[in-house]
């Protein structure tokens, strides 16, 4: 008798343990939802939800799950199930913001906030649903496009001015190399007499080498003299002979 009797107190024990949480539980779920809430939107789309709730995940820093942008369109959305006996919140928009629609499960109105555009709305026995389409205007839109802009025309400006100054260097080089080239064409000539230089021009002018006959032609002097004169250019190492056949080919020693 006593192990029966025993037995019934530790079935109702169980029962009552039961039934205390199955009251616990109606009791938190019989728990009425309210808010107050300033739900901050920042020009990237970054969403700050501060104030006062008793729903555990309606609070949230720089959250970008609520924001979603299609082109210029940015849309904002937020959405709990549950109802809220009551609710009031703030939506404050990004400065110089437009707004096309705005949509909410309670009353809303449109004001303004320290140059922002802000949304204003409150609800009674209902969840909160709140959905907004908006667009920055193109001064907003544009800042990252014009800095990266600005960043392009100075590196072409960079790229031109190197331009510059590798053509300029280029122009300079060739300029000294020819007064060198000049300058060693005189130096040549030094020590030489009337007609060496004369035979000295015509072998530069020419752009093959010339035969000791053409340039008795070109020059309208004797043979022997130009012969002698050729021969004592070539002994200055100034000029090259070379005979093929019956003729000296004569030219500019390299």
């Amino acid at each position: 008798m006593m192990f029966i009797k025993s037995k019934k107190v530790r079935c109702n024990v169980y029962i009552s343990i039961i039934l205390s949480f199955f009251i616990a539980q109606s009791l938190v779920s019989a728990q009425e939802l309210f808010a107050d809430v300033t739900i901050d939107i920042s020009d990237s789309g970054f969403v700050t939800i501060t104030g006062t709730t008793n729903h555990p995940n309606l609070l949230v820093d720089d959250n970008q799950s609520f924001t979603s942008k299609i082109k210029d369109n940015w849309y904002f959305n937020i959405t709990k199930d549950e109802i809220f006996s009551e609710y009031i919140f703030k939506v404050l928009l990004p400065i110089d913001s437009s707004i096309y629609d705005v949509k909410s499960s309670g009353t809303v109105w449109i004001g303004e906030e320290s140059n922002r555009l802000a949304i204003y709305g409150l609800g009674e026995n209902k969840n909160i649903s709140i959905n907004i389409n908006y667009q920055l205007s193109k001064s907003t839109n544009n800042n990252e496009n014009s800095f990266f802009n600005t960043i392009n025309i100075v590196l072409l400006i960079i790229i031109i001015v190197i331009v510059i100054l590798l053509l300029f260097y280029l122009y300079r080089s060739y300029s000294k190399r020819e007064v060198v080239v000049k300058s060693n064409n005189v130096d040549q000539y030094k020590g030489l007499t009337v007609r060496q230089k004369q035979i000295m021009k015509v072998l530069n002018e020419s752009s093959k080498p010339l035969t000791q006959t053409k340039i008795e032609k070109i020059l309208n002097i004797p043979s022997a003299a130009v012969s002698r004169n050729v021969h004592s250019l070539e002994r200055k190492g100034l000029i090259e002979i070379e005979k093929v056949g019956m003729s000296n080919f004569v030219r500019i020693k390299k």
